[in-house]
């Protein structure tokens, strides 16, 4: 019986593409991907702008199923800050959000946190921390070029 081809969450590949495949499963609301790219560790911790702390595989999958049952999450990463070494990467990233608004497509701005270790299955995610733009890198972005990885 023929495999599916996996995703990159699931053959591990590099912080990157674990980023990339975390960002892309928030665009299609897809939370099997979504959880792949997260570590099974039971210290995982996932910090939503204004929101609690959220610890552990069933809290986080729950925070996201929430979250897209009002539809998917149209987050792009930009202007990416990494610190890296070999079983660590932090990941600081600014990202805009595309939101529908009555009076039309409207961007916000996040900055978040992403950190990834290296495991047994490949990198993963182990922390993702985003808090609200503020204004002043909200006036950045709007006047600088996208810079995606």
């Amino acid at each position: 019986m023929p495999r599916a081809k996996p995703s990159a969450a699931h053959v591990g590949g590099t912080a990157d593409d674990i980023e990339a495949a975390f960002y892309e499963a928030l665009q299609s609301g897809d939370i099997e991907r979504l959880m792949a790219c997260w570590a099974d560790e039971d210290e995982i911790v996932c910090v939503h702008p204004g929101g609690p702390r959220v610890v552990g595989t069933a809290a986080i999958r729950a925070t996201f199923d929430g979250m897209f049952a009002n539809g998917t999450i149209q987050a792009r990463p930009e202007r990416v800050r990494k610190v890296e070494s070999l079983a660590s990467a932090v990941h600081n990233v600014l990202e805009r959000i595309d939101v529908l608004t009555p009076e039309g497509p409207q961007q916000a701005w996040v900055i978040a946190t992403n950190v990834y270790h290296k495991t047994a299955q490949g990198w993963r995610l182990v922390a993702h921390h985003a808090s609200p733009g503020t204004p002043r890198e909200m006036q950045e972005a709007g006047s600088a070029p996208a810079v995606l990885h």
